[in-house]
């Protein structure tokens, strides 16, 4: 099988986790790759027709490309809620079709979704024919203990029969009763032939893997069968790991910098500069930008003092600049 275009912005991605995901996450996310394609966490159709919605689509102009993950089952508030993406600036608008959460099933959306495929057409055709972006669907390989190969191909294929051209696919299935989200991102069997036979029956369709994948080795196998990558708890708690992505996977793109290698250090001096400007743009705590970056330095000499001058709420009344200066002196 040929190799995907180097192009393709679903190339390599970091998955939208709630609550880490956010906005902060995404701009620390982006001072360690240009590239990579970001996600929003989980936003529902609710929490936008009904609350505060520039607390939940604000974003800066840095983390692009960025898309935006809608959870919801009603194809009129789903078409509206991509329109508004598409108006706040978001490249892409996926619908999660994967969550396997108690809260998620009983709005009736996530991962029970794959169960109804020609609902998941009639939402994805609404969104697709309210915006010019991209929509696409992130979901598993098939629901409870469902093994059967027949089962995600059909509901690939009915859904792109609405229009959506681009499938995440979480190679595990989603047992709805019984696991927790968590056992349920570590218990069911990865079957990453799945989404490798998806891409040979589909071979038009534009598939992304996603699931336990956490070295850059496993990311360049995967990209010999599929035309994407999605990484999710790796990225967040290695962060560093992302820094070579854009030298690996876009070799032809050099940094306009001249290809001057970052360091940990330039991207916390970057990250607090940006906990002043949300400071005093937004009144911002740096607290709740740092415990994104607690990661950066795992492996290094001091990594764990540095951590806890960054997790000591006793600093919350300090100046960003001032908790960095005691961070940078535990390092020596």
């Amino acid at each position: 099988m040929t190799a995907p275009h180097p192009r393709s912005p679903w190339r390599v991605s970091v998955a939208p986790m709630m609550d880490w995901t956010d906005r902060h996450c995404r701009y620390f996310h982006r001072l360690l790759t240009r590239h990579t394609l970001l996600y929003t966490e989980m936003v529902t159709t609710g929490a936008l027709l009904h609350g505060d919605v520039p607390r939940h689509l604000r974003f800066s102009n840095e983390e692009h490309p960025v898309a935006l993950q809608l959870g919801g089952s009603e194809p009129a508030d789903l078409a509206q809620c991509a329109r508004l993406g598409e108006q706040w600036g978001y490249d892409e608008i996926n619908l999660n079709c994967g969550c396997p959460s108690e809260r998620v099933q009983r709005g009736a959306f996530g991962a029970c979704l794959m169960a109804e495929p020609h609902l998941v057409a009639d939402c994805v055709k609404a969104m697709v024919d309210v915006v010019a972006v991209p929509v696409t669907v992130k979901h598993r390989i098939g629901i409870d203990r469902d093994e059967s190969y027949g089962f995600v191909r059909d509901f690939v294929g009915t859904v792109a029969e609405a229009g959506c051209y681009v499938f995440t696919v979480h190679a595990r299935n989603a047992w709805l009763k019984g696991l927790s989200p968590k056992e349920n991102r570590e218990i069911p069997p990865l079957r990453y032939e799945l989404a490798y036979r998806l891409k040979g029956d589909f071979p038009h369709l534009t598939i992304v893997v996603n699931g336990g994948i956490t070295r850059t080795e496993q990311m360049q196998t995967h990209l010999q069968q599929v035309d994407g990558v999605m990484i999710g708890r790796e990225a967040y708690h290695n962060p560093w790991c992302m820094a070579d992505w854009d030298a690996t996977f876009w070799p032809d793109d050099p940094p306009a910098d001249g290809g001057m290698a970052i360091s940990r250090e330039q991207v916390e001096e970057a990250l607090v500069a940006y906990m002043m400007t949300e400071a005093r743009l937004h009144g911002t705590p740096w607290s709740h930008i740092a415990r994104h970056m607690l990661g950066l330095r795992n492996g290094t000499p001091g990594a764990r003092k540095w951590r806890q001058v960054w997790s000591d709420h006793r600093l919350k009344g300090l100046p960003a600049t001032d908790v960095w200066a005691r961070a940078r002196a535990v390092l020596g």
